[in-house]
């Protein structure tokens, strides 16, 4: 009697096995169950400072193991050069590794562009502010307060151009020369990442980087964005480059900051920024 009960749940269990195969194997084929996995949400907002805080960013996405695509927010009017190019390149870098999907808020220009520049696909709103494709230098000349003041200043320098764009006084004609071979040289930089990036030839972008801003709409057909949609819209597409079916986790990654430390940085950046002799952007 025992062997027969025996041998019955063996059969129970073969068929159990037998059956929870099948099931098994039929789900794989046909399940709509959502594929794992987050999207990753960057935002890059405000006028650019400096860089770290944004590397930093890129950095914990590219570690994230749920994160299987990006989407880079960005809301920026462009700021210093350096800052600029080295989010670009870092952009680029993570692009390479899991898909950087760029979105443009109400402005993503001259600096702000260059860094969306780094991604795969650049969506922007009809009426999104961007290009500026251009570099600008500002110069404080307070050499005639400084007269009226009836301050004395005196500078001590080893080099004939070491003083270049002094605040006290005016620039010589050699002295702006020199300046614009300097942004003449950035500018080249700027429109060569641009006919990289995008695919544009560089003489038609030569055409179109003069400095001057375009809607998104008019951005279209010159090749600077690839599609007019919402942030949504971007995190749609992402989710299906990657595979992801129904809805996607979004993962934003944010500054681990304070609204003070926020605040200070700011304007520390702003004080810093308006006070060199010579300031240079994208």
């Amino acid at each position: 009697m025992r062997k027969v009960i025996i041998g019955i749940l063996i059969v129970v269990v073969l068929i159990a096995t037998a059956f929870g195969v099948g099931v098994c194997s039929f789900l794989l084929k046909t399940s709509n169950l959502p594929y794992r996995g987050d999207i990753g949400l960057i935002k890059l907002e405000g006028e650019i400072f400096t860089a770290d805080k944004f590397l930093k960013k890129l950095e914990d996405a590219r570690k994230d193991s749920s994160v299987k695509a990006v989407v880079l927010r960005i809301d920026s009017p462009g700021g210093a050069v350096a800052a600029s190019q080295e989010m670009f390149e870092e952009v680029k870098k993570l692009n390479e590794t899991k898909p950087v999907i760029v979105s443009m808020g109400d402005i993503a220009a001259s600096g702000g562009y260059y860094v969306a520049c780094g991604g795969r696909k650049i969506f922007a709103n009809a009426a999104t502010i961007t290009g500026s494709i251009g570099v600008r230098m500002e110069h404080i000349n307070i050499g005639d307060l400084v007269a009226f003041a009836k301050v004395s200043h005196e500078t001590l320098k080893s080099g004939h151009f070491k003083d270049m764009g002094a605040i006290d006084r005016k620039m010589t004609d050699e002295e702006k020369a020199l300046f614009n071979e300097l942004l003449v040289n950035l500018h080249k930089q700027f429109k060569t990442a641009v006919s990289a990036s995008r695919g544009i030839p560089l003489e038609k972008v030569d055409e179109i980087a003069d400095g001057r801003v375009y809607t998104g709409e008019q951005a279209l057909p010159l090749g600077l964005i690839d599609e007019l949609g919402t942030q949504n819209s971007a995190i749609k597409y992402a989710a299906n480059l990657v595979g992801i079916k129904g809805e996607p986790d979004v993962k934003e990654f944010e500054e681990e900051t304070s609204l003070l430390e926020r605040i200070f940085d700011i304007g520390a950046n702003t004080v810093k920024n308006n006070f060199k002799e010579v300031k240079i952007l994208y």
